[in-house]
């Protein structure tokens, strides 16, 4: 008789570890993972080290056989750990970061060992409707209604993209989708304010709109788009025979986090029947937090909206959103008929597809990580730990304030801060020449440019860089629940200490 048990059909295969083999692997590696982020405080934000530093200590050539797990993992503990940015680290300020959850990494773990491809519902049934329900949930945070539609992208990048790409099909003939832009003579035109983040343009131009047909609209004293500009932006393109179709507004911008006045910007919208899209895809959770919740004031009234729970979720990369107030016109958008994709003898719910709503057709398990998070945590703990940040930032506006070499260049509306070092003997005195004022400003700019290089090198601290105003600044933000007022301090301490040596 035949043996059919299953570990008769097992072949032994380095691709097909045993599963006591996965348990010493794993317990090992979730050990690396304990260990690194318990101590992520006592390492160098940022290390002393070159690419050909980094090439020497990898074997480089094309692998023949492979090597031993433990061995594997001595390179990622030797190498990657200590040579790479820790962007968990509580005083990494630069870019928009999160710092990610054990929970949530965890989560990603889960979902590569699923595997599931979320293109359609037969494709991961449970999957599909863990992603449905994750949406469903992020759409009550925003406020937007019940059957407003949405999916998990890359990023916010994509997300944009994607919005973008919808608001196209809705306000263009539909000639345009079939034929392209060359079949339309008039320009589309979108309106953003001159904080948008560059991934709108991207798309424009990705979308055939062309980066010239963006206009940017002047910002007011707190860098929020200014009302009366835009109208007479849309006026002005009218009268010359171009299509306006879409504005941008932004809930939380990434070089000041200025946060636009969203329910002034549907009123334009609605007049002349343009698209509204929000950026929210740094700011948007920050509705979470009650100190912020007024500050996005009309994002539930939006076209379309894109979010980045890897950022203030506190989620791992990659994990973007995009919602749709009218999916069907989404579904308008994407849908495209093929053999392959056609979903035969189901219910409406069993036919789901995610192709029909975005860009993608392979789609990984990104929901898991979010419906993990948000059931292990709950949203109260998430809207707390952005409370905190917020309280950080405004921390750090205090202590410049109060100083004598440090000034703010931007009010902190979130949790970005942008300042820079005025050593005395930078300052001016009262009446000073406008040309002398002009010669100080950019010495200003070249001493800020040096002492940000000198405190990414150091590793202490890590900020990143703006323009405001024409100036250059020291830019942080504030995304880290491991982050404390005494960090906020020791900030600027580093630089204190930094300046001082390089007198």
């Amino acid at each position: 008789m035949t043996d059919r048990s299953p570990s008769a059909d097992k072949q032994d295969s380095p691709l097909d570890p045993s599963p006591e083999e996965i348990r010493r692997w794993g317990n090992a590696a979730v050990e690396l993972m304990a260990e690194y982020l318990g101590a992520v405080r006592d390492r160098r934000v940022y290390p002393q080290t070159s690419a050909r530093e980094i090439r020497e200590k990898l074997e480089r050539g094309l692998p023949r056989e492979g090597a031993d797990f433990e061995r594997l993992l001595e390179t990622f503990r030797e190498v990657a750990l200590p040579l790479s940015r820790h962007n968990g680290h509580p005083r990494m300020f630069g870019y928009v970061q999160a710092p990610g959850t054990a929970i949530a990494a965890l989560a990603d773990l889960l979902a590569s060992t699923l595997n599931a491809n979320l293109t359609a519902w037969r494709s991961a049934p449970a999957a599909v409707e863990i992603e449905r329900m994750t949406i469903d949930w992020i759409k009550e945070i925003v406020g937007f209604k019940a059957d407003a539609g949405g999916l998990f992208v890359s990023g916010g990048s994509m997300a944009n993209f994607a919005a973008l790409a919808t608001a196209r099909r809705a306000k263009a003939p539909e000639d345009v989708s079939s034929k392209g832009v060359q079949s339309f003579p008039r320009a589309m035109r979108i309106y953003v304010s001159t904080e948008t983040h560059h991934s709108v343009a991207k798309a424009a131009a990705l979308l055939g709109i062309g980066r010239d047909n963006v206009r940017e609209v002047a910002v007011d004293e707190r860098l929020k788009i200014r009302i009366d500009d835009l109208e007479a932006k849309i006026v002005e393109d009218l009268s010359a025979g171009h299509l306006p179709f879409c504005v941008v507004g932004n809930a939380g911008t990434v070089n000041t986090g200025a946060c636009d006045p969203l329910r002034e910007v549907r009123e334009i919208a609605r007049r002349f029947n343009l698209w509204m899209h929000v950026d929210a895809s740094y700011g948007g959770f920050a509705i979470l937090a009650s100190s912020a919740r007024k500050r996005f004031e009309g994002l539930e009234e939006a076209d379309s909206i894109a979010l980045d729970p890897h950022k203030w979720l506190y989620l791992p990369v990659d994990c973007g959103c995009v919602l749709y107030c009218d999916p069907q016109m989404a579904r308008e958008t994407f849908a495209h008929d093929a053999e392959y994709t056609r979903v035969m003898a189901q219910e409406a719910d069993e036919a789901f597809a995610f192709w029909d709503y975005g860009p993608e057709l392979s789609r990984r398990f990104r929901a898991l990580k979010v419906w993990m998070l948000l059931k292990g945590v709950g949203v109260r703990a998430l809207g707390e730990a952005i409370e905190k940040d917020l309280a950080c930032a405004r921390h750090l506006e205090g202590l410049v304030r109060a100083s004598e070499d440090f000034e703010m260049l931007a009010p902190v509306e979130l949790s970005i801060f942008c300042f820079r070092h005025v050593p005395s003997r930078f300052k001016l005195a009262r009446g000073s020449e406008e040309a002398e004022r002009r010669r100080v400003d950019e010495e200003l700019d070249a001493w800020n440019e040096r002492l940000l290089v000198e405190l990414q090198r150091d590793g202490s601290s890590y900020l990143s860089n703006a323009r405001v105003g024409g100036r250059f600044s020291l830019r942080g933000c504030l995304m880290n629940y491991r982050t404390t007022l005494h960090d906020m301090e020791i900030l600027l301490d580093d630089l204190r200490r930094l300046a001082e040596r390089m007198r």
